[in-house]
């Protein structure tokens, strides 16, 4: 648990990107370079990155985030800054994959984490000592 001014929050989030079209562009040092710029960018946003892992066409990252931090923003500037990084560090071999400036699909998977199962949550809510 941690404290931030008035509140007591636990927040995980497991975090799935994944490439334009699905192709497979990354490299190994493609995916270093990626979890650099994401543990880096999360600092700056007050954001733990727990883990990163990642294969050809997409990347995880299990995430430790505070109240005040909109997801959707934070993926957008993720989104971006790492797309603008990688886009220009590796463009020759990106170029043999896209034809335009992209890396990203629109889309992504966000998925709270951690914490007891929801069975647990929904007893524990039901047998609340409600007064009559």
């Amino acid at each position: 648990m941690k404290s931030h001014y008035h509140c007591v929050f636990d927040m995980k989030y497991h975090l799935v990107l994944v490439t334009k079209y699905r192709r497979k562009c990354f490299t190994n040092e493609i995916l270093n370079r990626l979890e650099i710029i994401c543990v880096e960018l999360c600092q700056k946003w007050e954001v733990q990155v727990l883990e990163f892992g990642g294969e050809a066409d997409h990347i995880h990252l299990l995430l430790d985030m505070n109240p005040t931090v909109q997801p959707s923003k934070l993926i957008n500037s993720l989104k971006t800054v790492t797309s603008r990084y990688i886009r220009k560090e590796f463009a020759t071999h990106l170029k043999q994959y896209y034809w335009k400036p992209v890396l990203w699909s629109r889309a992504y998977c966000l998925l709270t984490a951690g914490g007891a199962p929801i069975e647990k949550l929904r007893e524990y809510i039901e047998n609340q000592d409600r007064p009559t």
